[in-house]
């Protein structure tokens, strides 16, 4: 991110309209962050009037909105990976029960109900995936020959 001048330090500067915005804020294909945040108070401070400097409490109140942000983004993190390891949980429970499955929205086999036995999971991107095999014991294939993968939301019924 290249900044060239941000100035002033009330209310109404760049640097406190941006700190008031819910973080992280998407513009386009710019994600503003921590580190955008930083850069931001690292240039007010640095661009700052010498014979009117930052008020101090200003600036405090920055340091504990930024700190603020942070705590946000380690929870949200916190969160993903929590739900993340919950998926991966419940799905282990459906390990060797039946299952019926939709693949009509985007998935395999031309989008019909298939049925069979949930064999192995797998985490990719920290999103759980099942195998499954059908009655005589196969694994069921995508078109490509490869175990089919399918999602927990894809399942209609259990059992």
């Amino acid at each position: 991110m290249t900044t060239t001048s941000v100035t002033g330090t009330g209310s109404g500067s760049p640097l406190s309209s941006l700190i008031n915005q819910p973080a992280p804020t998407t513009t386009g294909n710019t994600v503003l962050g921590e580190n955008d945040f930083l850069t931001l108070l690292t240039t007010q401070m640095q661009n700052q009037d010498p014979t009117q400097p930052m008020d101090n409490t200003q600036m405090v109140a920055q340091l504990a909105q930024f700190s603020s942000l942070q705590e946000t983004t380690n929870l949200a993190n916190a969160f993903q990976s929590f739900q993340s390891t919950f998926s991966v949980t419940q799905m282990a429970g459906f390990i060797g029960k039946s299952v019926t499955v939709d693949t009509s929205n985007g998935g395999q086999n031309n989008g019909s109900l298939i049925s069979g036995t949930v064999g192995k999971i797998e985490v990719q991107n920290g999103q759980p995936y099942f195998t499954m095999t059908d009655a005589n014991g196969n694994v069921i294939s995508d078109s490509n020959g490869n175990p089919a993968l399918f999602t927990p939301s894809q399942i209609v019924t259990v059992g």
